[in-house]
């Protein structure tokens, strides 16, 4: 058994672990507000910006290069994580399915070496490079102050690198936010855009002012511009979540920690006790 100096030690150690794990929850619950506020009202403009972009897709895409269906031969995946760890399988999570996506739907791409990367956050960059992949971009600095101008320059290159013909297909995979212990790993199609299903019953009548070329032409990069942006606000409001989900089972498991320390030490003392009792009862039995 550990000495009482030892014991001590540890259980300092811990409680300062818990008030600084404690911490952190809390400064994590204040900034998920703020983000959840933001992504909940995006949200609505966003489905329905999207909704408006499918039909305009589903018909005739003359004059739509971002609706245009290649031969899939060179691939881009965005995954977008966080800089900072301390957050569960948040990071990780991303990673796995994007290592999933490489052995599975992109193998034949991947071997041909015809599958690259768009990173938005330091650790899925680090891992990245680390691994030996293509590495074509990283903005990890978004994180630091994420408002839409700072990432419509970062949409645009998307964009252009699809219009130009660099990438057949470009697909983001990112955690969207649910509530605050839930984040649901999604892997969405960006770039070409995803036709929308035929539905005689339900088809949606627009009238194009000043004209239908024009719309494509206006429209449809704002609107993938702000599904973009939407999907960096879900990560970030997935991330507090996480973060403040972790750092609260932390903090639970440190108190279990440091009582269970606490309850070491004090045996341990009662045994010292009774040992130095035991002493002095057998010395004063040799007088």
């Amino acid at each position: 058994m550990a000495n009482l100096k030892e014991i001590r030690t540890r259980i300092s150690s811990v409680e300062s672990t818990k008030q600084i794990t404690s911490a952190m929850k809390l400064v994590a619950a204040s900034k998920l507000k703020r983000a959840q506020d933001a992504v909940t009202m995006m949200r609505p403009y966003a489905a329905k910006l999207g909704e408006i972009l499918q039909d305009l897709s589903s018909g005739d895409n003359e004059g739509n290069i971002y609706g245009e269906q290649r031969p899939v031969e060179k691939v881009l995946i965005v995954p977008i994580a966080s800089n900072r760890g301390l957050c569960g399988a948040f990071n990780a999570n991303v990673i796995k399915k994007v290592e999933g996506l490489l052995h599975d739907k992109y193998q034949a791409q991947h071997q041909q070496k015809q599958l690259h990367f768009f990173t938005v956050g330091r650790k899925v960059t680090e891992y990245f490079n680390k691994h030996g992949y293509k590495v074509v971009e990283s903005h990890d600095e978004l994180w630091h102050n994420l408002q839409f101008d700072q990432v419509r320059p970062v949409a645009e290159t998307l964009l252009s690198l699809f219009k130009e013909g660099e990438y057949d297909r470009i697909d983001l995979v990112y955690n969207q936010f649910k509530n605050a212990g839930t984040q649901i790993l999604t892997h969405e199609q960006f770039l070409p855009i995803l036709m929308k299903e035929s539905d005689d019953n339900a088809h949606s009548d627009y009238i194009m002012e000043p004209s239908r070329e024009i719309i494509i032409n206006e429209l449809i990069p704002k609107t993938l511009k702000t599904q973009f942006y939407k999907a960096l606000l879900d990560s970030v409001a997935a991330e507090h979540g996480a973060r403040m989900t972790a750092m609260h089972q932390a903090t639970d498991n440190a108190t279990s920690m440091v009582k269970e320390l606490k309850l070491t030490y004090n045996k341990a003392r009662q045994a010292a006790i009774t040992n130095e009792i035991i002493e002095i009862v057998s010395g004063a039995n040799a007088l």
